[in-house]
C-alpha cells in the first residue's frame, strides 16, 4: 500500500525535473560556465611570414602558442608566431 502512494509523488518530481531549465539541473557548475566568457576562434593573417620550421608549429587557438606568441594564418595553415 507504501508503494501505491509513493508513485504519485515519484512521478511529479520526475516531470518537475524534466520541465526545470538545464542550468538549474546542471548546479553550481552549470551556472559558473554560462557566465564564462566565450573564446573568439578568429585567427588573424599573420604580419610577417614565417621561416619554413615554423610551419611545423601548427594551432588552433591562441592558447596553444607559448608566451609572447600569436596563432595565425600564413600560406602553410594556422601557426603559433612571435609578438616580438
Amino acid at each position: 500500500m507504501a508503494a501505491r502512494a509513493a508513485l504519485p509523488a515519484l512521478l511529479l518530481c520526475a516531470l518537475l525535473l524534466l520541465l526545470l531549465p538545464p542550468q538549474i539541473q546542471g548546479g553550481p557548475r552549470g551556472r559558473r560556465r554560462a557566465h564564462e566568457p566565450q573564446q573568439t576562434l578568429e585567427i588573424k593573417v599573420c604580419e610577417k611570414s614565417p621561416i619554413p620550421y615554423m610551419c611545423n608549429r601548427q594551432c588552433t587557438v591562441d592558447k596553444e602558442c607559448q608566451a609572447n606568441n600569436i596563432c595565425c594564418s600564413t600560406y602553410c595553415g594556422k601557426v603559433c608566431m612571435s609578438l616580438l
